[in-house]
């Protein structure tokens, strides 16, 4: 069974832990007029980059993936266009 904590990719019931950051002053402001929790706030938003960096990078992986088996079997199928030329 899948454990609850475990949401969106990350575990919401991780230690929490102070970070330095250097943000610009004027952003920081105007984010926390229009939010309560800066910090959930910024969390949100680092859990939805690090679902979509993830998800951009298993995209590629799997397309190279795809693209390196279609070599391989053509390569099965027709052998190496080099074999033509070898001279052992």
């Amino acid at each position: 069974m899948a454990d609850h904590a475990v949401i969106a990719g990350y575990n919401h019931k991780a230690p929490r832990r102070a970070v330095n950051l250097s943000l610009n002053e004027d952003l920081v402001s105007r984010a926390k007029a229009l939010t309560r929790n800066l910090s959930g706030t910024v969390e949100e938003l680092l859990a939805s980059y690090v679902s979509s960096k993830q998800a951009r990078k298993q995209a590629e992986d799997d397309q190279l993936e795809t693209v390196i088996n279609a070599l391989n079997e053509r390569h099965e199928r027709d052998g190496f266009l080099s074999d033509e030329f070898s001279s052992l």
